[in-house]
């Protein structure tokens, strides 16, 4: 009898893993997205925009491949599953986790409703073409704009029920299996050439208290004496128009997650197009940004009106490494996972990988990965064949048999990560007990104060492209990944350390360290210098005592 009870309790343990749905955990500021119960590592590819139709699938499946993604992100289009009001039709989603589960990959599903990319675009006919029940944003003389009202009850109602509908199916078809890990609601909102809506309905609320949620997170910019409770106007000065706008949006965007959830409760994450991050202070709004879009300077204000909304992700096609590094430091909070859902696919990005995953992020995803005969240069690469893939393909194979570690490791607080710096400068990474310096353009053998051709740059290194990331597993043992940069260890100030073995290898599918070769002699007396395609060593530290 004691022998059953402990099998049922066994099973009954083993069933209960096998029905945890995804969901992020968050320990001293640091997050995880649990997949099966333990950390999980999204090496993703957003597909283009047009491609959400089964007659697309294929060169998407193709390009995931060969870019070794685990997670493919998928547009699903409100137009596309709600064609006549209140008729869906989910028979692409089918298709699309029917043929994901056969290509053993993930999903992510971006809900294109109200806005995509701030417009309307993605709505249905008979949105679009019913302003007075879908009303546009209005400005100051009432002219009517490109973009839904986040004021519009009839809009929310209908995206609502829509949404629903999708989480209802979805976990219809896939609580089980879990191919669907997180959910995007709505696409890089807010509004541009205008700051907010002036509808009447949008100025009644305009000049009501601001709401208590928003005044506990939202401080005003400077030192400016403004009042500590009252009107937009009155708290925020210059910045209430466009921190009305990003409230009236987040609480919309909320009010359909917290809906969603109620169904099928799935992680869920709005994104951004973004504005300066090195605008500091921010300014106010000046036509330069999406006004209303969930910024890094309005995150605690969809923090207080979307509590559904699990993260508040950057979209990064900027690739000036300043511009990058700066918008991973303001995502990256302890309220707030570091998940990065698109990137551009110039060569350029390939590197900031390291320093993305490096930092702790859950995952992060280069956009238009599907060989569907479209650029979007300049925002990403010319190519839309093999090509696109390649600078991310040779960093995402090397942490796709690690993943699971990997994640497991950063929400341990051991990951550190950096791409190299356009100023091609040293940098470094700090751990507990050593110091990784890193330097670029050297060549793998010397030092470049020898002189003559030791002082030259390497070949293959005119333009920035090297970086690494590492992960401290033991007080004296790392491991670390990279390509085209020469890293040397230094032990904390005041110590002696030296390096005891460098071992070149790999993890094999049970987690278990499978050792290559050792580096020694030329392949360490002038540090570790990983070449041209990336490589994993093991590293091992002493202290003479």
């Amino acid at each position: 009898m004691r022998k059953l009870l402990i099998t049922l309790l066994a099973s009954a343990a083993t069933l209960a893993t096998a029905a945890e749905l995804p969901r992020l955990v968050s320990k001293d500021g640091r997050h995880a997205l649990l997949v099966d119960g333990k950390p999980f590592l999204i090496l993703g590819a957003q597909a283009h925009n047009s491609s959400n139709y089964p007659a697309g699938l294929g060169p998407v499946w193709t390009a995931a491949k060969d870019i070794k993604a685990n997670t493919v992100l998928m547009p699903v289009a409100w137009e596309q599953v709600e064609p006549e009001e209140g008729r869906f039709d989910f028979s692409f989603v089918d298709t699309l986790v029917k043929q994901a589960r056969e290509q053993k990959k993930h999903l992510v599903l971006l809900w294109f409703g109200t806005w995509k990319n701030t417009s309307a675009q993605y709505t249905p006919e008979w949105v679009k073409l019913d302003p007075q029940r879908f009303p546009f944003n209005m400005d100051r003389e009432g002219k009517a704009n490109y973009s839904l009202s986040p004021f519009g009850t009839e809009t929310l109602k209908a995206d609502k029920r829509a949404f629903v509908a999708l989480m209802t199916h979805l976990k219809k078809i896939d609580s089980t299996e879990r191919t669907v890990l997180m959910v995007q609601v709505e696409n890089e909102v807010g509004t541009y050439g205008l700051v907010r809506d002036f509808a009447p309905a949008a100025q009644a609320a305009f000049e009501q208290p601001v709401p208590a949620a928003v005044l506990a997170r939202q401080k005003p910019v400077g030192a400016a004496k403004h009042a500590t409770s009252g009107t937009w106007r009155e708290v925020y000065g210059d910045y209430a128009d466009e921190y009305f706008h990003a409230w009236a949006i987040a609480r919309y965007i909320g009010e359909i997650a917290a809906a969603g959830k109620a169904v099928y409760d799935l992680p869920m994450f709005v994104n951004n197009a973004l504005r300066d991050p090195l605008e500091q202070p921010p300014r106010p709004w000046n036509k330069n940004f999406a006004s209303g879009g969930p910024g890094w300077d309005v995150i605690d204000i969809y923090k207080a009106a979307a509590p559904a909304v699990d993260i508040v992700a950057p979209d990064i096609y900027r690739p000036e490494s300043e511009q990058v590094n700066a918008n991973l430091r303001l995502f990256q909070r302890p309220d707030n996972a570091l998940w990065i859902p698109e990137i551009g696919t110039k060569p350029a990005y390939g590197r900031f990988l390291y320093a993305m995953l490096g930092r702790g992020a859950i995952g992060v995803s280069p956009f238009g990965i599907d060989y569907f005969d479209y650029s979007n240069h300049p925002l990403g690469a010319t190519a839309t064949d093999k090509t696109i893939v390649e600078p991310f393909e040779r960093v995402y194979r090397m942490f796709a048999p690690i993943q699971r570690l990997w994640a497991q490791w950063a929400f341990e607080g051991r990951t550190r990560g950096i791409g190299e710096g356009d100023d091609r400068k040293p940098q470094q990474l700090d751990f507990p007990g050593w110091t990784a310096k890193l330097t670029y353009r050297l060549g793998r053998f010397g030092e470049p104060s020898w002189g003559g051709e030791f002082a030259q740059p390497a070949a293959g290194t005119e333009q920035p492209a090297g970086g690494a990331a590492m992960a401290q597993i033991g007080p004296d043992e790392f491991i670390l990944i990279g390509h085209r940069v020469r890293v040397r260890m230094e032990p904390e100030a005041g110590a002696r350390g030296m390096m005891l073995r460098a071992e070149q290898g790999h993890f094999d599918d049970q987690g278990r360290w499978v050792m290559e070769r050792v580096w020694n002699g030329d392949q360490v007396d002038y540090g570790l210098n990983l070449p041209a395609e990336p490589v994993m060593l093991k590293v091992r530290m002493g202290r003479p005592r």
